[in-house]
């Protein structure tokens, strides 16, 4: 069976193909040239270009998209065009299966741009004739992750905190390889197709716990002061000047925290079972760092 991966570049892109590659024939899709790689075709394109997107799909049974153009002025545009235009070619190559990597949070007045847009990426993808498969995940930790990546640098470089309300939200945050292993399981699965799943780790959390977690795992002490009148653009300079993460990209991370991301439909655990990896191993994983 052949696969196609749009967004292939991202981490969780590169962590996917791997596990696809080992019992599947896999091309990858990249706006930029990449080395070689065992089991897996990489080819260039671009899910703005029409006629890149329909030479990708060629003889393919499923594809999967996570590209996500966060960091782009209107990523929100162009993450919508560019799952119609796949949706489109999809039904027109006889693809059976799409499979996309949206994000938790339900549909509300004052849902964030960031979240609107992984929502509204999924309805464009669902338009055609060809059946979605749907992922939804919070904050995925592990090495590339901008949400995670943010709160290590909150821990590393901060000692006192003055932090926006967003910390006491609650969120769930799942480990890179299980969201890997449950995206590979998806893959022309009959009873998977059209339907709609919740990913999460074990716990529920807010940030501060989270922050305060990581503070642990890099052995430092970290106050944090949550005040209420950090608006969203104010804290997203604020995270700008404090964190590597650029206003283009902490704008609507930001934006996005102030949502609960919890996993309330919980049936991927009995369709794909298997132990879920603890936040704290999770998290060791991607900052290499031992057991204290």
């Amino acid at each position: 069976m052949r696969v196609v991966v749009f967004g292939a570049s991202g981490f969780v892109g590169r962590a996917l193909l791997p596990a696809l590659a080992a019992e599947l024939d896999v091309v990858a899709v990249s706006r930029k040239p990449h080395p070689p790689q065992e089991g897996v075709m990489w080819v260039v394109g671009d899910v703005a270009d029409v006629s890149a997107v329909r030479r990708a799909l060629e003889g393919a049974e499923v594809a999967y998209y996570l590209v996500h153009s966060l960091g782009s002025p209107d990523f929100e545009q162009r993450d919508v065009a560019g799952a119609r235009t796949t949706a489109r070619e999809a039904e027109a190559a006889g693809v059976r299966q799409l499979v996309y990597l949206g994000g938790l949070g339900e549909a509300a007045e004052d849902l964030s741009p960031h979240l609107r847009s992984r929502l509204e990426t999924g309805r464009a993808l669902a338009s055609g004739a060809v059946p979605l498969t749907t992922l939804r995940a919070a904050v995925v930790v592990g090495k590339g992750s901008a949400a995670f990546e943010t709160i290590v640098a909150l821990v590393d470089r901060l000692p006192v905190m003055v932090a926006p309300r967003w910390v006491s939200t609650p969120t769930q945050p799942i480990a890179l390889a299980d969201t890997v292993r449950y995206l590979a399981a998806v893959a022309g699965r009959e009873e998977t197709i059209g339907e709609t799943y919740d990913l999460g780790g074990p716990e529920v959390m807010t940030y501060r716990q989270m922050i305060e977690r990581v503070a642990a795992m890099r052995r430092k002490r970290r106050a944090i002061i949550e005040v209420p009148v950090l608006t969203p653009f104010l804290s997203s300079l604020w995270l700008h000047l404090v964190t590597p993460v650029g206003a283009s990209v902490a704008r609507p991370l930001v934006e996005g925290l102030r949502n609960p991301t919890v996993a309330e439909d919980r049936r991927i655990l009995d369709l794909v079972p298997f132990p879920l990896t603890p936040f704290d191993r999770a998290a060791r994983e991607a900052l290499d760092v031992g057991d204290s």
